[in-house]
């Protein structure tokens, strides 16, 4: 989980303006309670990069609105424009009108997998970068401390064999 994290980190500071992925799985935290009560706030939610052409009516997706902010709501129609290219009306559950516009197949960051819920609340402390080294220097020291017992215990075994040997 912590390398998952790492590479995460990693990838979201190279690219601050795209959403980071590991294998084309995204996470995002739920900021608002648009999708209540199938989504909550401070939801953690992984969504899976897939070609738009598969995503189907009750869908659950989340895609960049027009104020390119990342947005996770459901298809409830699909609508195949002049050209040929499917276009996406949705609407959060819990909102009483449907999105205003129309979600672009370029727009669309992944379809909805699952949820962990209220781990977002966590996972937002996590994305700090100081708070991440702090962490890893704590892992860092605990596996030092666990591998220094380790040859300490090693040498004192090897010091009983090399004794037992003398004694006979």
């Amino acid at each position: 989980m912590i390398i998952i994290s790492f590479i995460i980190i990693v990838k979201a500071n190279r690219n601050p303006g795209e959403i980071p992925d590991f294998f084309g799985y995204k996470p995002m935290i739920v900021l608002s309670g648009s999708m209540e009560t199938s989504i909550y706030t401070g939801d953690l939610v992984l969504v899976k990069e897939v070609p738009p052409s598969t995503l189907k009516e009750n869908d659950i997706i989340a895609f960049r609105n027009e104020a390119n902010t990342v947005t996770t709501h459901r298809i409830i129609e699909i609508i195949t424009n002049s050209n040929g290219k499917e276009e996406f009306r949705t609407k959060g559950d819990n909102n009483t009108v449907e999105d205003l516009n129309l979600v672009q197949e370029q727009d669309i960051e992944g379809v909805y997998v699952f949820k962990i819920p209220k781990i977002g609340n966590i996972v937002k402390y996590t994305q700090n970068t100081t708070f991440f080294i702090i962490v890893i220097c704590i892992i860092y020291i605990i596996y030092k401390i666990i591998s220094r017992k380790e040859d300490i215990e090693s040498a004192r075994h090897e010091k009983r064999k090399e004794f037992e040997k003398r004694k006979k």
